[in-house]
């Protein structure tokens, strides 16, 4: 961190007073053409206007479509040059007559353009530069596979080349002063194909057409939040550094493979590569090297092979010397410390209980070292079997015969499914970033094409913007409850169901009902209402997913204690990401946009501090994008960004009685989730609980269940064997994966009465074990 008190150098000086004769650059970021760029970039001129900033519009996409015309408003425009390009007329940039006029802001549309022949400058990019450079502030709009490089990664995920003019460098976005991305579902894409909101012919040739497909948009739309999260992601490693925070942000996930030159080391590497791509994480493998002697040949040829492997799966190698052999454990946490990682990807000790108590074990003495990274041993299969440890894609073998009639049950279950209202939930990183606000702006657009919308429960928190969303839409008024001499109001589901819209707006989906109501959660409500065959739009925030509780917490220091089980999400038709930068929320809080202005200095130095926001808005968008490539999965699609998942996966979650045991369900949740495997939360009972034992195993039970998974009691009178009991449990329900606490025993305890988590690694060998940070 900068020492506050030191004298800015002549450097340091002469770039913070060029900056004040910069305009500012935001771009609007979309998957593809008519995500609703142009409209929100028009939109947002409006709202500046109406605050008495001098905008005008530079340029628009399509001067002839009457919703961007009306969108335009009494916007100033400046008209732009005209030219032709064979049979399409294109727009260029009048930058002279801009510079002239010399507004403080100009929306400038489709970033990603050639100027004409012979044109001052080439591109619109220059153009834009230009007027930044002269204190002109650029609002403007790009589709992720006009950034360079992500070009030819879209090409090859949906197989077609799209039309572009001219590819922007990707480094425009990290030189923005803001970027937003415009999240938008395939579903409403192709809506707006349907309702000719959209012309296809508008874009291009056949082959640009493909790129409207369904599971071409979802591909382009995972590929924009992902580069987005990466964007972020680097903001939130520069605010980190500059306050002097150290270690894993919480946010996202990056997995370092711990090697030697072995015959194993591609196995641990292709295992870390695996587990890398389903968490969405970026992939270092280290090797540390003894300083003392040569490598063999051997050695040597392991070398150029795990090197050769990892360039070949797009990880980052680094070999480091090693000075004494005894020091790698040290040398392996401190690396990952520095690399901010937060798993470590090991192979399974094969020294002897006594040889560990003797001279340690590199995984014990890691696991001693640190308490807030994950230690995933890889199982010693491909010795004892060959196996190699590949991705493949878990084929399902157990399909119906489609000759066979269905039961009473089953055509009851199908009817039901095709009477249930459409879910859409509308995701944001924080309170105040827009949801509620979209989701009127949706329900007064559906009221307009004669759709029956109405209100079930709108929290407007006094915000303005939000009630002037309102507009005629019908309100079905509160239920009152008494509740301990005091009247309260919840959403009245049954008058709800009686009205029988087809459209009902439910915000804030995390809410806990008043204790006397017919649920307990909010969420409830909705599913009731879904199933009476009326459709939802809901909201809520990223911190109040279930399985999200510790991420949250390690990132804010704040337990959410309102969650939403993580199933409710995943049922949902349509999950948009409502986004907007940590810049840009903070300053809409100060202008009292969000809470009263007497709550405002509270919240920014709180809850809303700026590493709390950048943190929350990764996560965010990394949640959506696993979400469409969930989605993806289901479509039986093989182009996801996160690779096929291994076969047949059970995972085995061990917990005791302790308050981290609730962490190790999650996380067994999530890893399940993202495998599409079996899970199995398992607790072996050696001695009568207390009341207050009782209460935490029926909380472990009901966060499982709430999860999807099935928590099972085993029995033992000798706490000794506890770890034997687990052993053959697993094996009985073929596990391939244990998930485990770390010990919480001191190192003298655990040399003189051993440690379960040892005991454990020693005795499943040939399964993988995750053993969760504390």
């Amino acid at each position: 961190m900068q020492e506050p008190f030191r004298r800015k150098s002549p450097e340091e000086l002469l770039y913070s007073i060029s900056k004040m004769h910069l305009g500012r650059l935001k771009i609007i970021l979309g998957a593809v053409s008519g995500s609703g760029k142009t409209y929100h970039m028009l939109q947002e001129g409006n709202s500046l206007k109406k605050r008495g900033i001098d905008v005008i519009i530079g340029v628009v996409g399509s001067y002839h479509h009457p919703k961007t015309m009306e969108q335009a408003g009494d916007l100033e425009m400046i008209p732009p040059i005209r030219w032709n390009c064979g049979n399409q007329e294109k727009y260029d940039l009048n930058v002279e007559e801009i510079k002239d006029r010399n507004p403080e802001v100009v929306l400038i549309d489709q970033l990603a353009h050639r100027n004409r022949p012979g044109a001052q400058r080439e591109t619109r990019l220059e153009d834009v530069q230009y007027l930044i450079s002269n204190n002109i502030s650029v609002i403007t709009t790009v589709n992720i596979y006009e950034l360079e490089g992500v070009k030819e990664i879209a090409e090859k995920l949906t197989g077609i080349p799209p039309q572009v003019d001219f590819c922007v460098p990707v480094d425009t976005l990290a030189k923005a002063d803001e970027v937003r991305l415009l999240d938008v579902t395939p579903e409403s894409i192709l809506k707006r194909i349907k309702e000719g909101v959209i012309h296809i012919s508008d874009h291009g040739d056949q082959r640009s057409n493909l790129l409207f497909a369904r599971n071409n948009l979802a591909v382009l739309r995972e590929l924009a939040l992902r580069v987005v999260a990466e964007g972020v992601n680097d903001d939130l490693d520069d605010y980190r550094e500059k306050h002097g925070m150290v270690g894993a942000s919480g946010a996202s996930e990056r997995i370092l493979v711990s090697v030697q030159y072995h015959w194993n080391g591609s196995i641990l590497i292709r295992r870390g590569h695996q587990i890398a791509k389903r968490l969405g994480a970026e992939l270092l493998v280290v090797c540390f090297k003894s300083q003392k002697r040569e490598l063999s040949k051997e050695e040597a040829t392991f070398r150029r092979s795990i090197i050769k492997l990892v360039e070949k799966l797009g990880g980052s190698f680094e070999e480091i010397p090693l000075e004494q052999d005894r020091e790698v454990a040290y040398k392996i946490v401190q690396y990952a410390m520095n690399q901010k990682v937060t798993r470590i990807v090991m192979g399974q000790s094969k020294r002897t209980r006594w040889e560990e108590v003797m001279r340690g074990s590199i995984v014990n003495k890691i696991m001693s070292k640190t308490k807030n990274i994950d230690i995933f041993i890889v199982a010693d299969r491909g010795e004892k079997e060959g196996e190699r440890v590949i991705p493949a894609k878990n084929l399902d073998v157990t399909q119906a015969d489609p000759y066979r009639r269905l039961s009473m049950e089953e055509k009851v279950e199908a009817i039901e499914r095709i009477n249930r209202g459409t879910f859409k939930v509308y995701v944001g990183a924080a309170p105040g970033v827009g949801k509620t606000f979209t989701m009127l702006r949706e329900a007064n657009q559906l009221k307009k094409q004669g759709i029956d919308v109405v209100i079930g429960l709108l929290e407007t928190h006094g915000r303005r913007e939000t009630a002037e969303q309102v507009d005629k839409l019908e309100t079905i008024p509160r239920k009152q409850i008494n509740y301990k001499n005091v009247t309260l109001e919840e959403m009245d589901t049954d008058t709800i169901i009686r009205r029988n819209p087809e459209v009902v707006l439910v915000d804030e989906l995390a809410h806990t009902n008043i204790p006397t109501s017919k649920y307990e959660k909010r969420y409830q409500d909705v599913e009731e209402i879904l199933n009476a065959g009326i459709s939802v739009i809901s909201t809520m925030n990223i911190q109040h997913l279930e399985s999200l509780n510790d991420s949250v917490e390690q990132i804010t220091g704040v337990r959410v204690r309102e969650t939403v089980p993580d199933h409710i999400l995943h049922q949902a038709d349509e999950i948009e990401l409502v986004d907007i930068s940590p810049k840009a929320l903070r300053q809409r809080m100060r202008e009292g946009h969000i809470y009263k202005m007497e709550k405002v200095e509270q919240s920014l130095s709180n809850f809303f501090k700026t590493g709390n926001l950048i943190a929350l808005r990764e996560l965010a968008l990394r949640e959506v994008a696993d979400d469409v490539d969930e989605r993806l999965e289901a479509w039986e699609r093989k182009r996801t960004l996160r690779g096929p998942w291994r076969q047949e996966e059970v995972i085995f979650v061990c917990v005791n009685i302790r308050s981290d045991s609730e962490r190790l369900i999650r996380r067994g949740f999530r890893i399940a989730y993202r495998l599409k495997a079996k899970w199995i939360v398992a607790y072996v009972k050696d001695h009568p609980l207390t009341q207050e034992e009782e209460i935490q195993l029926e909380r472990l039970i009901g966060l499982t269940e709430r999860l999807g998974g099935r928590f099972e009691i085993y029995e033992t009178q000798n706490r000794r064997v506890i770890f034997k009991e687990l052993v053959a449990k697993m094996n009985e329900k073929g596990a391939t994966q244990v998930i485990i606490g770390q010990s919480a025993r001191t190192r003298w305890k655990e040399i003189c009465e051993g440690s379960v988590v040892q005991k454990l690694l020693r005795a499943v060998r040939h399964l993988d074990v995750l053993v969760v940070a504390d």
